[in-house]
Parts: structure tokens; C-alpha cells; sequence
């Protein structure tokens, strides 16, 4: 079966009707992936989320495509292989989702690791990449070349730096591309449907509307992340919830790069341009509840402290932070020595006949990952179809030439009234769906418009995430389809 990816349809009544080869609970990157991979296969799916595609743990990322270099240091070499292995095939089926970032890493001489052994690692990961990268290779450069385009640094024991490449994303949108692109492939889907109980036979589920009914599946995919054990009572296995906070701060004038800094204790951390403000984060600790993914004051001050420390002329203050975010990975427990050196490593688990659970792995790699649980679900259902989301490419994603595209498309937003940054990051959200979205500003120049002045985000994509992309609440609007609440810091804190 094959149809448009959007409008992205909620369809509660098949849901009730159907009888599925396999139901994904949970609407996030896991989720989205493995329902779109299984219904490629041919499969039968149903995928369900109980609030909104993402809204968990795959809306507060990091917002990043990355091999992890710092997972070097704890010897994950199979891992960042993975990782790097996957930020490839990622931006080649989604150039538009997923662009390419130059990274920072300065260095200071009273870092537990010196310009050598950095160059080490940064070799090795330049090499463990392979070809077809979408990055340049790592480059070593002085302190005064450095002061000179990032003044804010702390010239203080600044012994030079490395420039490396890794890629970004918007991490909720990406993940509702993925789950429209499963929708395209013939998965029943629909957010604000909530799982209350699984079993071998289906699960019984909650709508929305107050409606309680069963799905009936032969397999199960339980992917609720931090919620997952919920569903399975006695049965949940061992897991560890970890969670990473993070700050949404001023833009910085000028700045397109990243950086990689270190805290004082020794852990790292990130300084992200994003959709014109800056990313800080994150933070780990363990917590024993989903409930308690939530910012702290504490956490607050320690990214302060630790970017005022490699960055003392930003200058930022507690009253400078536009907004906090905070998500939860779930991960499988084995001994470490601190929260930094806890593996990420994906496991399947099987914590009843019939279904499903993925633990550890990270976005980067969600596609992959899913993968491997689609094969050991077509194992058990006898199917013999192998994984093809690696060659398929995500909805918006335009053929040929995608400089060329993008020159086009540009052109057409700004003479539509469009200004520049807001055209740039319209068309790199939607891809060529912008034209749908073209016609629509045809029709009504207001549309062309932004939201909010402080925000590249158009009034024209408010209207299509109502009517094409399954968006309804102001949360749907404003935190995942356009992500306001993070940049203007509407509603406060998030």
C-alpha cells in the first residue's frame, strides 16, 4: 500500500477494525522507525502515542546526528562506527533534516586530555566514518586564530583548538516525518492513543475521546521509552533512566559552529547555534521516575558556571535563560564507574512471548536499531523481507541536484515576501513540500509572514501542521511542529 505522507492522517477507526501483524507502542524515533521499516517489509502495522509523535524523550535531544566522540574515551568503538555509519545514510535520505555542523573543541592546559591525544581521536574518528561523509575532516588550529573568531573564549590558558564535523536536526520534526513516511507505507497510525495493558494478543488501549477498546496484533513493539515498563507490570525488566537537561539561551551575533567544552569535573558538554538561539547541555543524572524529567535550579547553575568558565565573555546570566528542557534515555543496567561511562549500546528485549523492547541505542542510530528489531519480529512471524529504509528516501526530500533545489526554492520564498532566515529554515524543515506551502502564501501573502519576530517560523506552517500534519493541540503547535515554546519561551519553561 502506498499514499501521500501528508496530510498525515489520524486514523482511530482502523485502529479498532483491524487486525495487525505488528502494533508500536510509542510514537517517537524508535517507534516511527520500526513501524515504517516493518510496513515496508510488508507487514501490517499499527502505530499508536499517547500524546503527540515525539513528545516523549525524541523531542529533547540533543538536536544532533553524531558519532558521540567523546564515547571514545570509554573505548565504544563499535558504537561511534555505528553512530558515524549512520549520520551518512541520514543525511543522504534526508539532506533537507539533516545538515551538516562544524564543531569546536578548544583546548585549555589544565584539561585531562592535551592537544595529542585529541588529535588521536579525532583521527580515528575522521577514520572511522569511511568515505561519502557529509563533514570535512578534523583541523588543529593556534589559540590566537581562535581567540580572533571566538572572542568570548577564555584566553587564559587556551592552548589551540580543533575544528571536527558532525551533523544537527530538529529532532521533533524528524521524528514526524518518519512517522508520516510509515503512514505513506501503510501503518494505521494515530496520536492520543494511549496503551493501558499489553499482552500476547494485542493491547487494550484508551483514546483521547474517552474511547477504550483493543488492538489486536500477532506482535508487539513496546517503545514508550521511560514509560515502557509501565505496561508490563512483574514483567519489566532492569532498566536505568537517565536523564539530560538542557538551557535554550541568546543567539550568538554571528556564530554558525558548535562547541564541545569541558566542565570542571571533567564531563562534557555542547553550545549549539539553533533556529537563532543557542543550546546548552546536557546534564546526566539518574532519576526513578519519567515524571521526574524535569530542569532543576542546580542543573541551571552548573551550565552557567561551566559555560561563564570556557566562555566568560558571552557574559550570560540566570536571567538570560529563554528556556529549559529536559528528556530520559532508558537504558540497560551493567556496572560503571559514572553516569558518563554507562554504555549506550542497544539491546532487544523480550520481557514477554510476543513482544518487544528496545533499550539504550540513541537517536543517531534509532534507524538501525529498529531495524534489528523488525528482523527479529519478521524472524517470529516466519517473514522473510529485509530492512530497505537505508536506500528510501524521507518524505520532503527533493530529487536531484539539492544545492540547486535549494537556490530555487529560496529565491521563490524571498520574492513571496518571505525574508531570508525564515525562507532558509522553511525550506529546510518541509523540502520540497515547501511548495505546497508556496501556494498557500499565493493565496494569502499574511501567511508569508512569521509567527513571532524573535522566531524564523511562518504563519503559513501553523496552517499546514493543522491541516496536514496531525497537530492538535497548541502543544503539538508550538513545542514539536514549530518549536516556540523552546525559542521565544512561550508557557514559560517546557
Amino acid at each position: 500500500m502506498s499514499r501521500p505522507p501528508f496530510p498525515f492522517t489520524r486514523d482511530v477507526a482502523g485502529l479498532r477494525d483491524g487486525r495487525f501483524d505488528l502494533l508500536v507502542v510509542g510514537g517517537g524515533i524508535y517507534g516511527a522507525w520500526a513501524a515504517l521499516d516493518a510496513a515496508q517489509r510488508g507487514l501490517s502495522v499499527a502505530l499508536i502515542e499517547k500524546t503527540d509523535w515525539g513528545a516523549g524523550t525524541s523531542q529533547s535531544s540533543s538536536k544532533l546526528i553524531h558519532g558521540g566522540l567523546r564515547y571514545l574515551e570509554h573505548y565504544e568503538f563499535r558504537l561511534v562506527r555505528h553512530a558515524l555509519h549512520e549520520r551518512k545514510v541520514l543525511h543522504r535520505i534526508a539532506p533537507h533534516l539533516v545538515r551538516p555542523l562544524d564543531f569546536i573543541l578548544p583546548v585549555f592546559n589544565d584539561q585531562r586530555v592535551g592537544p595529542f591525544m585529541l588529535s588521536c581521536g579525532l583521527t580515528l574518528y575522521d577514520l572511522m566514518g569511511l568515505g561519502g561523509q557529509p563533514v570535512r575532516r578534523h583541523r588543529y588550529f593556534r589559540p590566537r586564530r581562535l581567540r580572533h573568531a571566538y572572542p568570548y573564549l577564555d584566553a587564559r590558558g587556551l592552548v589551540g583548538g580543533f575544528r571536527y564535523g558532525d551533523c544537527q536536526e530538529d529532532d521533533a520534526r524528524m521524528t514526524l516525518v518518519v512517522a508520516a513516511a510509515a503512514h505513506a507505507a501503510g501503518a494505521v497510525c494515530a496520536n492520543g492513543v494511549e496503551a493501558l495493558s499489553l499482552d500476547a494478543q494485542g493491547a487494550e488501549v484508551r483514546s483521547d475521546e474517552g474511547d477504550t477498546f483493543r488492538i489486536r496484533a500477532q506482535m508487539l513493539i513496546n517503545a514508550a521509552g521511560p514509560w515502557a515498563m509501565r505496561l508490563l507490570g512483574e514483567d519489566a525488566p532492569p532498566t536505568r533512566l537517565v536523564k539530560g537537561m538542557h538551557l535554550v539561551m541568546p543567539g550568538v551575533p554571528g556564530l554558525r559552529n558548535a562547541f564541545l567544552l569541558t566542565a570542571d569535573d571533567g564531563r562534557v558538554f555542547f553550545v549549539i547555534p539553533w533556529y537563532g538561539r543557542t543550546l546548552v547541555g546536557t546534564t546526566e543524572q539518574t532519576i526513578t521516575r519519567a515524571e521526574d524529567a524535569l530542569p532543576t535550579e542546580a542543573e541551571t547553575d552548573y551550565l552557567l558556571a561551566a559555560v561563564a568558565r570556557a566562555m566568560p565573555g558571552l557574559g550570560w546570566r540566570r536571567e538570560d535563560v529563554i528556556s529549559r528542557f529536559a528528556g530520559t534515555r532508558t537504558l540497560g543496567v551493567a556496572p560503571a564507574t559514572s553516569l558518563a561511562a554507562v554504555s549506550r549500546e542497544f539491546q532487544i528485549l523480550r520481557p514477554r512471548d510476543n513482544v518487544f523492547m528496545p533499550v539504550g541505542g540513541k537517536y543517531t542510530t534509532a534507524r538501525c536499531d529498529a531495524a534489528e528489531v523488525v528482523d527479529a519480529v519478521a524472524s517470529a512471524l516466519g517473514v522473510v523481507a529485509t530492512s530497505r529504509t537505508d536506500e528510501t528516501l524521507l518524505p520532503g526530500t527533493p530529487e536531484g541536484d539539492f544545492n540547486r533545489w535549494r537556490g530555487s526554492t529560496l529565491a521563490r520564498l524571498i520574492a513571496a515576501g518571505v525574508d531570508a532566515e525564515a525562507a532558509h529554515t522553511c525550506a529546510m524543515r518541509h523540502g520540497c513540500y515547501t511548495d505546497a506551502l508556496l501556494d498557500l502564501i499565493e493565496d494569502d501573502r499574511s501567511l508569508g509572514q512569521r509567527v513571532h519576530p524573535a522566531a524564523p517560523f511562518l504563519r503559513v506552517e501553523r496552517v499546514w501542521a493543522q491541516s496536514h500534519e496531525m497537530a492538535r493541540s497548541e502543544d503539538d503547535l508550538s513545542r514539536r511542529r514549530m518549536p516556540l515554546q523552546l525559542v521565544i519561551g512561550v508557557r514559560g519553561e517546557v
